[in-house]
């Protein structure tokens, strides 16, 4: 971005006042004393005398760590080159000649110069009508005042390319320009309408850049308090398409209505958690579409929901039985009762090894510590002991079987036996999976013919997480969805 706009100005002094030199327009001695002059990128501007120097404190804390440094300010004191000074000028009122009323001050904030800051005060004419009757009254505008900001154009266009970067917060390309950090945060926003809004005024998203095949839906949380939003992204290029808050059929509505039937006729299938509105949301305006359960989501409900009520009921048991040393031993069993066999094999590779989990530091009195083996060990033990902790075995090793099948029919086969084996169990927890398989099946078997998954829109909710960490919460959830469809555009190229 060119900040300076240097040829315009040479133009546009030597075009008004040919004979004045450089040395004219600013006092000689300032040059003297070690000042340097450049052009200001503003080529109306005609500075008068010697800037004003001034003091500032700013805090660069938070509230409740406040930390102050003193700023200096440049203020360049001029007035707008006025070409038409002597042409006559009329009042579109009243046809009568205007005459001069005096100046208008006006103080903008300009370039920073290193870490100082600058500010521009200028005087601009202003007249009135001549005739007593019309209250015709007239101030020139400010060719490089940024519209709707007290700052020059440059300045904004030098904040408009930080923000580009999207590697600052605001706070710290706030602290780089000396503006405040909401102007920061205007200028951002209106960056972002302009983008992604309809006409660049904020009022509709505008549609997907291109059809999407495959979808993926879930809701985040947005608030404390139990505030929640619906989130959909395209799962080949993790763009998020949608954002609403609320998590019901409502935003899939909104979703389907801004993208209209034509661009929905193009999605083969959507990849989603077990939330029913979703699903039913979809098929209600677009029954075409597949609804997949992926592999994640079906074993966290798993190791959630019985493993780990398993293990706690077979502490019980121990424990009732006075055999208070094995059910101790069992209570730090839960990772590798969850961990597949691949996951525990290669656990006990690195322990062969010596691999190093953290390194040692004598600066902080911190041992070396080097990964454990015995898990494979450790698990045979378990399972050994307990039947059904070989149950649980039997379906984890079952269901990754079944998740890697490309067949519909033999995927669905595979999920059948699962459930009998749950089901043979008679364990309570075992019976709450196998209705859970029953109840999802369709969407679950869909998975050997999509093969999506929700991983990148687990990957969003990250991204999510991270925005609003850095940005301390975010209090406007335009913005902050803006920023959101702009993170996930940015990260995809990388």
């Amino acid at each position: 971005m060119d900040y300076t706009n240097i040829a315009p100005i040479a133009q546009e002094v030597f075009e008004f006042e040919p004979a004045k030199s450089t040395e004219m327009i600013i006092p000689g001695n300032i040059v003297e004393k070690g000042v340097l002059i450049s052009p200001s990128g503003m080529p109306s501007f005609r500075q008068d005398g010697v800037p004003e120097l001034k003091t500032i404190e700013r805090n660069y804390g938070t509230k409740d760590s406040p930390r102050r440094n003193i700023c200096y300010i440049h203020t360049f004191h001029g007035h707008l080159i006025d070409p038409y000074m002597d042409v006559p000028c009329y009042c579109p009122a009243c046809c009568r000649q205007l005459a001069d009323n005096g100046t208008s001050a006006c103080t903008l904030a300009h370039l920073p110069q290193g870490s100082s800051y600058t500010h521009i005060e200028v005087k601009r004419r202003r007249v009135r009508c001549t005739n007593p009757k019309c209250n015709y009254n007239y101030t020139y505008p400010i060719d490089f005042k940024a519209d709707g900001h007290m700052i020059t154009q440059p300045l904004l266009n030098f904040t408009e390319d930080l923000l580009s970067y999207g590697t600052m917060t605001l706070k710290t390309i706030s602290h780089l320009t000396g503006l405040n950090k909401n102007t920061v945060k205007d200028i951002h926003k209106a960056m972002l309408q302009e983008k992604y809004t309809v006409d660049g005024k904020g009022k509709e998203l505008i549609k997907p850049e291109k059809y999407a095949r495959y979808l993926g839906i879930d809701e985040f949380k947005l608030h404390d308090g139990h505030k929640y939003a619906t989130i959909i992204i395209n799962l080949e290029t993790g763009y998020i398409l949608h954002l609403a808050h609320g998590k019901k059929k409502a935003s899939v509505y909104e979703f389907i209505d801004r993208v209209g039937e034509e661009w929905m006729s193009h999605v083969e299938a959507i990849a989603c958690d077990k939330n029913s509105d979703f699903e039913e949301a979809f098929h209600e305006r677009c029954s075409h579409i597949h609804t997949v359960y992926d592999f994640f989501h079906i074993v966290k409900n798993f190791n959630d929901k019985v493993v780990s009520e398993v293990r706690k009921d077979e502490q019980q048991r121990l424990i009732s039985e006075d055999r208070k040393d094995e059910a101790a031993a069992l209570k730090h069993s839960k990772y590798i009762l969850m961990e597949s066999a691949e996951t525990r094999a290669q656990k006990d590779r690195d322990a062969a090894e010596g691999k190093l989990v953290s390194k040692a530091s004598e600066l902080f009195n911190k041992p070396e510590v080097k990964q454990k083996g015995g898990h494979a060990e450790k698990y045979s033990k378990l399972i050994s002991e307990n039947e059904l902790f070989l149950a649980i075995d039997i379906v984890k090793e079952a269901l990754q079987e079944a998740y890697k099948e490309k067949s519909v029919g033999r995927m669905s086969s595979k999920i059948k036996d699962i459930i009998e084996t749950c089901r043979g169990t008679e364990n309570e927890h075992f019976l709450w999976f196998a209705r859970l398989l029953e109840n999802h099946f369709n969407g679950i078997v869909n998975h050997a013919r999509y093969k999506i998954s929700t991983g990148k829109v687990e990957g969003v909710n990250n991204l999510v997480k991270t925005e609003r960490r850095t940005g301390y919460g975010y209090p406007d959830d335009e913005y902050f969805f803006l920023r959101l469809m702009d993170a996930s555009r940015k990260k995809s190229r990388f």
